[in-house]
């Protein structure tokens, strides 16, 4: 293969030691020698040995992605004037079964960058770094809230209590007054049930938590309900505070946030998280839609052999940005538009309403839609426009195809008018004494001819 990249290096990180390979012309022509170093990851050595490769020579780095391992050294070279620092993914370079060993992972890594053929990770300039770890503690915090509030629903079933089999959530105004007058020595159900608020004020429902509230709650079930509404509360300040620093850091964001929220099912949360993990201009650093998508893990399964279609699954990456857009595909179809007709037309082709499983798949589906909305709202920088909910109907109408398919031979020549003439047929049923495209004219009709004019 070509070699592209004089000298190269290439970097195996750890999380106490890192190895370099270093690439560069041999002693005699048309021959290439590899030079190994071992150094450890305590800052000032890795700016150090950035400064080595510099003294040899070297103009791109590539190592594999490591974690939090990697960031270290990556800043560490960035210190340095490299053309290029690369953090690649460790699936595109698979060491071979039987030649695993450090120094073989840095030299094959430096092989590959010197004939091109890696192509680096999205890495956020450290503004939006620093976005990203704010939202990725919120979403943390917001996760271990979450999980002292099942500590709290087991502690009241343990004491008989059917709270939750009547509030949707335990954790409201309403529910947690009882839980307080619970912990107070209360002990009567009826007294519990009318500190219900809202639409749990119905006869029905407040007969249903007089029942749920009676059970054997005893001291120790109250101590317990104390700790944990006190860690549930101090969750609760805390995401408030992440909220407020989340806020201020993507101030100089706010255009495409504010175009973010235009899209059905994002909120101001999932906007924080788009900008945090994929940045306000992803168009920038993904050259097409379906890149993005791939590199979320939002991309439809692609498995096939022999002709024949096997079953596939979206991957384990977008940890963050993926289970956020799932989020907001739930929100999404429950609003008339585009969406929610696009998510029933999936479900009745996935299995109808009754399976599970179609309803997991298409709302996957839509998520992967809404990340393409979302790649071209801030593209374009336009906020998004409701299509309605009878855009596929739309769609086959054969006027509007006509119409479409007319655009398509404008985008093929380009700045020159296209004129279409459509002959009649022998039996020619349209409106207008026209055979419309896909509309099956019979034979003997006179054939549909475009012209692209220079003038």
């Amino acid at each position: 293969m070509k070699v592209l990249h004089e000298r190269v290096a290439g970097i195996d990180v750890h999380k106490k030691m890192i190895k370099v390979a270093i690439r560069s012309p041999g002693a005699k022509k048309w021959t290439r020698k590899t030079e190994i170093l071992t150094f450890t990851t305590f800052y000032g050595v890795l700016r150090e040995m950035a400064r080595e490769l510099r003294r040899r020579g070297v103009t791109h780095v590539v190592m594999e992605s490591s974690g939090i391992y990697t960031d270290p050294v990556y800043y560490a070279l960035r210190e340095e004037d490299f053309t290029e620092v690369l953090v690649v993914n460790p699936a595109h370079v698979k060491a071979i079964k039987g030649q695993k060993t450090d120094a073989k992972d840095c030299g094959r890594l430096a092989e590959l960058l010197e004939c091109g053929l890696l192509q680096g990770s999205y890495i956020p300039p450290l503004p939006l770094k620093e976005v990203r770890d704010l939202a990725r503690y919120r979403c943390k915090t917001v996760q271990a809230r979450t999980s002292e509030v099942q500590r709290l629903d087991k502690s009241l079933e343990s004491a008989g209590i059917k709270l939750s089999s009547v509030a949707s959530d335990i954790t409201g105004t309403g529910p947690t007054a009882m839980i307080e007058a619970l912990i107070d020595g209360e002990r009567r159900g009826e007294v519990m049930a009318d500190l219900a608020r809202g639409r749990a004020r119905t006869a029905a429902k407040l007969a249903d938590l007089s029942m749920a509230l009676e059970g054997r709650f005893t001291e120790h079930h109250a101590l317990m309900c104390r700790l944990i509404l006190d860690r549930v509360a101090a969750y609760d300040t805390a995401v408030a505070d992440l909220d407020d620093r989340i806020r201020s850091a993507v101030a100089p964001w706010q255009q495409q946030v504010a175009l973010l929220v235009t899209i059905p099912g994002f909120g101001e949360v999932t906007a924080w998280t788009w900008i945090a993990e994929i940045g306000p201009a992803p168009h920038q650093w993904f050259g097409s839609k379906e890149k993005l998508a791939c590199w979320t893990s939002l991309a439809p399964g692609n498995h096939i052999s022999a002709g024949k279609r096997k079953h596939s699954r979206t991957g384990d990456a977008g940890t963050y940005i993926k289970p956020a857009l799932v989020q907001a595909a739930w929100a999404a179809i429950r609003v008339p538009g585009r969406l929610q007709a696009r998510y029933n037309r999936l479900v009745r082709r996935f299995g109808g309403e009754k399976n599970p499983g179609a309803k997991k798949k298409a709302i996957v589906a839509i998520a992967h839609t809404l990340l393409k909305i979302a790649y071209s709202v801030l593209k374009s920088g336009k906020p998004y426009q409701e299509p309605g909910e009878d855009f596929y109907t739309r769609r086959r109408n054969p006027r509007n195809r006509q119409a479409w398919l007319e655009a398509e031979l404008r985008k093929l020549h380009p700045g020159r008018p296209v004129t279409v003439i459509i002959g009649p047929g022998d039996d020619d049923s349209s409106p207008d004494g026209c055979s419309l495209p896909g509309s099956g004219s019979p034979p003997g009709s006179k054939p549909l001819t475009a012209t692209a004019s220079s003038g």
